[in-house]
């Protein structure tokens, strides 16, 4: 019986460099990354099952009912959401799977999956999240201060997950999230001798 991959789950919240962290962990580790799906119209340039699977809400709905994704939720109109059967697929095959997702569907996945590890990255402070979500200059103040109103309540959540890592550097929340991978991989559970 060949090993079976582990699900993660990487959030936190807007701004915090969850992307850039993981696009660094990528490059030095093999993991499958979901793709979410959505019932908004692609954008110039998007292919359906490359950035999103494009689906209308009907098909969405269907696949609320058949309890078809792992997490979802509804943002400005729109319906988002993480199919579990891909997911499913990669981790049979072995692979280890990362949901690069916001808090509240990092919430569902673990009443969906509770075996699912999951990773919060947290800012070295409060002050340094806002100076961050200012400093990229992508939104109003409106929004930006809409985004530290939830990021507030997203951190009082921070100690429910398996693990923070504090995003003090790009490098050093690398390997920290490297070193959990490698940790969750040394489990007993998960090491086949021959």
């Amino acid at each position: 019986m060949s090993k079976q991959g582990i699900l993660f789950v990487l959030t936190g919240p807007s701004g915090v460099g969850k992307g850039t962290v993981l696009a660094e962990v990528c490059k030095q580790k093999e993991l499958y990354l979901s793709t979410s799906a959505t019932t908004r119209e692609p954008r110039p340039g998007e292919q359906d099952g490359v950035q999103y699977y494009f689906l209308t809400r009907e098909q969405f709905e269907q696949k609320v009912a058949e309890n078809g994704f792992l997490e979802h939720a509804e943002f400005s109109g729109n319906c988002y959401g993480t199919p579990a059967e891909p997911v499913d697929a990669q981790l049979d095959a072995g692979h280890d799977v990362m949901l690069e997702i916001e808090v509240q569907g990092a919430m569902q996945v673990h009443q969906m999956r509770p075996d699912a590890v999951r990773i919060f990255i947290a800012p070295p402070s409060f002050a340094e999240l806002e100076r961050r979500l200012t400093g990229r200059g992508t939104e109003d103040a409106d929004a930006v201060r809409r985004r530290l109103e939830t990021a507030k309540h997203e951190l009082t959540l921070a100690k429910e997950f398996d693990y923070i890592v504090v995003n003090n550097t790009v490098e050093q929340a690398t390997a920290d999230v490297l070193a959990i991978l490698r940790a969750e991989n040394c489990r007993a559970a998960q090491v086949e001798i021959k």
